[in-house]
This record gives structure tokens, sequence and C-alpha cells, in this order.
């Protein structure tokens, strides 16, 4: 039957605390969020989650890709595509956005399933990733948080979806105009009684009365709410025993937007035994609710929830993260104002993005970037072999620190890495705990946002402490 082949999920390394935003304004929640580093957007954190979802599968049976956001970094240009060049997908991919819908998550899901199951695609890689920024000093300001999620989509799945309702809605309660960086919201009691309550429960009902189904049959429930307040009321609305309720993680990392409902259910899966029911209920523009039957075993996925969970660093100021999300200016003098060349990263997309060197088949040599001759036998260009070396792993060979430079996440660390196979990356190391740093230690590579010039998001790829 068709359903879910593999799940992967990203949180990121940073977290803002509750008791720095109360230094700063007075009054705050207990917690924390999850908070997309200075070099992350939504499209980089959904290749991190999609790389999750991959690892031990056949990458280049992927027909289509679709990634669900409502903050693409670009707003014409499509995420899916860059994504689909960062995990060295085929070309002949239908790479997709979806956007516009807190649910465009769940909506991405159901018709990766449709194509499946008519046989338009063998296998769907789905992704949902978000990077919402609340208003200062809000309420919101501690809920919503950073994240991404990614479903293989394929048939014979141990993991199937037995049955869905959708139901559409024009109510209007949150949302952004074309030049709006905060979302704007109507009043939350409001929001609550006319929208989102009476929409998440007619989806759920009539679900469960479609598959002959009550409440007690379900394991666990993975239910959208915009906050902690909002997900408690839902329980006794929608017949939920206490331990039914999978943890919707707000303290830890927040409503991740459309990736939100999508975490939950990573959670639960990687929790579940085989046979049991998970219901999945998503809010925004209307409803989504659908029934996951655990038909089998997923190997090894269990645990990758927990360890971005544990594997965290807390940001020492507030300063910091309004400088992440650029919600100040600040001086930029020409010295260091960003350049950029669209011919060239044409040219050399092929290991900017997809991060390909060569492998020499005279001496065994991994080089990179793509070289014309090997650099250790001097062998042309026809005994070059060329290979994808972004899922490597490497250890740090050398590092340096520098205080000094303007980077939004000081200080500037550039390291070498030398990977397992051969070959030595130069790049700056991001997400690390810099007293931490030892030459020696495990590395890996992430796709990260360079820097922004001539009105184009630039992407390329760092090295970072393993997590």
């Amino acid at each position: 039957m068709d359903g879910i082949l593999s799940y992967g999920v990203y949180i990121p390394f940073y977290r803002l605390s509750g008791e720095t935003l109360r230094q700063v304004w007075g009054a705050g929640a207990k917690g924390e969020k999850a908070v997309a580093n200075a070099d992350e957007d939504s499209l980089t954190m959904g290749v991190e989650a999609a790389r999750d979802c991959l690892q031990g599968m056949e990458k280049y049976a992927v027909d289509r890709l679709y990634f669900a956001s409502t903050t693409a970094p670009f707003k014409e240009k499509q995420s899916a595509s860059i994504i689909a060049a960062a995990l060295d997908l085929r070309d002949d991919v239908i790479a997709t956005d979806f956007s516009g819908s807190l649910r465009s998550g769940t909506i991405a899901l159901q018709l990766a399933l449709d194509a499946v199951k008519a046989g338009a695609a063998n296998q769907v890689l789905v992704v949902a990733s978000d990077c919402r920024i609340p208003p200062p000093s809000s309420d919101a300001e501690l809920v919503l948080g950073d994240g991404a999620v990614a479903f293989l989509i394929g048939r014979d799945a141990p993991i199937q979806i037995e049955r869905s309702c959708h139901l559409a809605s024009e109510f209007i309660d949150v949302w952004r105009l074309e030049y709006d960086k905060l979302p704007r919201k109507w009043e939350d009691r409001f929001i609550v009684e006319a929208g989102y309550s009476p929409f998440v429960k007619k989806a759920v009902s009539t679900l469960l009365k479609s598959c002959n189904l009550t409440m007690k049959d379900i394991s666990k429930a993975c239910y959208y709410a915009n906050d902690t307040r909002v997900h408690r009321s839902m329980v006794k609305s929608l017949g939920l025993d206490a331990s039914q309720i999978q943890d919707p993680l707000f303290g830890r990392v927040g409503n991740t937007g459309a990736a939100f409902a999508l975490m939950m259910l990573v959670g639960a899966l990687e929790e579940a035994q085989k046979g049991e029911r998970i219901l999945l209920a998503n809010y925004g523009d209307g409803a989504d609710a659908c029934v996951v039957l655990v038909a089998g075993d997923m190997g090894n996925k269990r645990g990758c929830l927990q360890r971005y969970l544990e594997s965290k660093a807390m940001l020492d100021n507030y300063g910091k993260y309004i400088k992440f999300r650029n919600l100040m200016e600040f001086e930029q003098t020409p010295e260091h104002a960003p350049r950029t060349s669209l011919s060239q990263m044409w040219r050399e997309r092929k290991w900017v993005y997809r991060f390909h060197g060569h492998k020499c088949q005279k001496c065994g040599k991994v080089q990179f970037p793509l070289q014309k001759y090997c650099m250790f036998c001097q062998a042309e260009e026809e005994s070059l072999e060329e290979v994808n070396i972004s899922d490597r792993r490497g250890t740090l060979f050398t590092f340096s620190v520098d205080e000094r430079a303007p980077v939004a996440d000081p200080p500037n660390v550039l390291a070498a890495v030398n990977f397992e196979d051969g070959g030595r990356f130069f790049s700056q190391m991001t997400d690390r705990d810099v007293t931490s740093i030892k030459v020696g230690m495990p590395m890996e590579l992430t796709f990260r946002r360079i820097h922004d010039a001539l009105g184009v998001h630039n992407y390329f790829w760092k090295c970072k402490p393993v997590r």
C-alpha cells in the first residue's frame, strides 16, 4: 500500500529562552524556542530535513520534490529546485513549491500520495519548513519556532495513510501581505471559536466516521494549535485521553508553522509500535485530518528528533537574535559589501549546489572543487570521475578564530576538514561552541545561506561539528 517510506527532521542548533526575553521586555513565558542561525532559512532547513529523510534510501529514485512553506526565501523563484540540486537529485524531477497556508505541508503530503497512487510518480519527497518572525515583545515571540520535516512517499510503505478528510475555508485569521515581514492576526478568541475549533473538530469527526473508528482506536493524536493554551483546550473537545496526546514541543521548539503538525507526527512515529494508529490534524484556511497506520518497522529511524532536541546552544543575548532575523538595520561598510555573479554560479553549479568533486581513477585521490587535472598525479580530466561528497563526514584538520570579523554570529571560525575517504574542504564553521572546538573532532557538511547580494540569496556549503 502507498504511504511513508522514510521521514526526517531538522531543528536548528540555537535556542532563545524566555529568561532572555524577560531581561529585555520585563515579561516573558518560561521555556525556550528553536531559532534558525543567521545563515539559515526555510530552504536550508528543508535541505537538512530531506538529507535526514534520504539516509539509507536511493535518492535517484525520487521523481518529485514538493516544498511547503509560508516563508520561502524567494517570492518569484522556486525554492524546490535549489533543494533538489543541493540533494543531488536527478535533473528530471518535478520540483514544486507549496505556499500561502500553514496547511501547505499536509496538502503537499496528500498530493504526493495521490501522485503515487495514480502511477504518475514512484517516489515523492515532501519537505515542510518554516522560519516565521513573530512581532518583538508579543505573546508569539516565544511561541513561533523554526524547524523542518521531510517524508518520502512511495509504494509498499511501512507507514500507511488509511484515509483522510480535507476542508477548505475562506476564514481569515493569520495573514501577511506582499511586503509584510511580520504576520498579522485577528482577535484570538474569535479565531479559536469561529475558525480553528469548529474546522478541526469537523475534519476529525468526519474522518473517524468514514473509517468506522472512534478516538479509542487512536494511540497518539498530533494536531495543530497556535499555542499551548489552545492545544490544551482541544483535548476535551476531541475526546482525548492524556496518554493519547503527542508532545507538541511548545517550550522546547515552538510552533514551526507548515512543519508543526508534521513534526509531531515524526515524534509519534519514533515511538509507535506496529499496528498502532496515529491521528494527524492540521489547520490553516480550513483543516486536514488523516489516520496513519503503522503497518511495519521503520528500522533505524527512531531517535532522530530526540538527537536534535538535545543538541543545542542558548543564544546569550537578545541582540544576536535581532541580528539573525534582520529586525534592525546595521552599518555595512563598502569593503565588506557582499558580491555575487549569477553567471559564475551557473557555470559552477555542480560544486556550488550539488557539492560534486573529482576522484582520480589513477591515484584514487578525491579533490574539491572540480578540477581539470589531478593535483596529485597530474592525470588529465578524462581520468577524473565526478562524485558527490556532501554526505561524507570528516575530521577537523585545523582552524582559526577571528574575533574582529563582521559576521552575524561572531567570532568567525574558518576550518579545514579532511574527509574520511580523502579530500579536504576549507570553509566557515557554523553551529559551533567555540570553547569546545578541537582538532580531530568529527565534522559534517551543511547547506547554508552565505550572503545576499544584488537582491539574490547566495547558498553554499559549510562545515559544522557532528550533532
